[in-house]
């Protein structure tokens, strides 16, 4: 048995468990990757099959001492790098949740609440349809294509060992948080100043009609405006969730690796 090559497997095995730390962390945070319904098993193993294609794009060493301070804020650089292309992503994603609550309360389907599969938490229904909306273009123009190839990237413009963040870039991502405030109010805009037209038409009914059941007639009249709304809306919402995704995409970029 040849002992030597037994010695030289053990240096390739850190480097890969080194390089998946970047990898795993971005897949942590991203959207889509970080699905509850993912096996952890299936995540374990796609972040080792691109920690291998890694490997050979870019020149990875291991650390020379695998347990100490040194080499633990070295992972640490890299965990924080992974995190922040991936919670980028995430932000942007939050902008379908933002505009169904805008939609949804002036619908009156505030109520309306679902488990969302990717998060496994309790969402509004409207949100939910947005958030698979906004997943299914994502795949279709190969976001999560685009968002392997930016961590590959990433190597190069960030060697491991080097990787720390500025405090500036971070400074600069949670500013990004805006963002999804931004992108949410605008995908819900269409929709919304209907439902407002509609909420002063009703306004002024009660205004001139005082015996008339406000909630007999508003609340039927805004929630079948609003799925009219959405109906009419829904070509032009799709094309400005594809802007949300370049600009995550590009923000990612451009925020984490300069």
């Amino acid at each position: 048995m040849n002992m030597g090559f037994g010695l030289s497997v053990e240096p390739q095995l850190w480097a890969l468990l080194f390089v998946m730390v970047r990898v795993g962390a971005a897949f942590l945070a991203a959207p889509v990757f970080s699905a509850v319904s993912i096996p952890l098993p299936a995540r374990i193993a796609l972040t080792g099959a691109i920690g291998v294609l890694t490997m050979h794009a870019a020149p990875v060493v291991a650390p020379d001492e695998i347990f100490s301070i040194t080499t633990m804020l070295m992972v640490a650089a890299e965990a924080m790098v992974g995190l922040a292309l991936g919670f980028v992503l995430q932000i942007a994603f939050a902008a379908p949740l933002v505009a169904s609550e805008v939609m949804g309360v002036s619908m009156g389907l505030g109520f309306a609440q679902a488990v969302d599969p990717q998060s496994n938490t309790s969402t509004p229904a409207l949100g939910q349809f947005l958030s698979v909306l906004l997943t299914l273009l994502f795949l279709s123009v190969d976001g999560h294509l685009v968002l392997v190839d930016l961590v590959v990237r990433s190597y190069a413009l960030m060697p491991p060992g080097e990787a720390w963040l500025a405090p500036q870039r971070l400074l600069n991502i949670a500013l990004f948080g805006g963002y999804a405030f931004l992108a949410g109010l605008l995908l819900a805009l269409p929709v919304g100043f209907l439902l407002l037209c509609v909420n002063v038409i009703v306004g002024m009914l009660s205004r001139s009609a005082p015996a008339l059941n406000l909630f007999a007639v508003g609340l039927p009249a805004s929630l079948a405006m609003g799925v009219i709304a959405i109906l009419i809306a829904l070509p032009a919402m799709g094309d400005y969730l594809l802007v949300i995704i370049h600009e995550a995409l590009e923000a990612s970029q451009l925020l984490v690796l300069g």
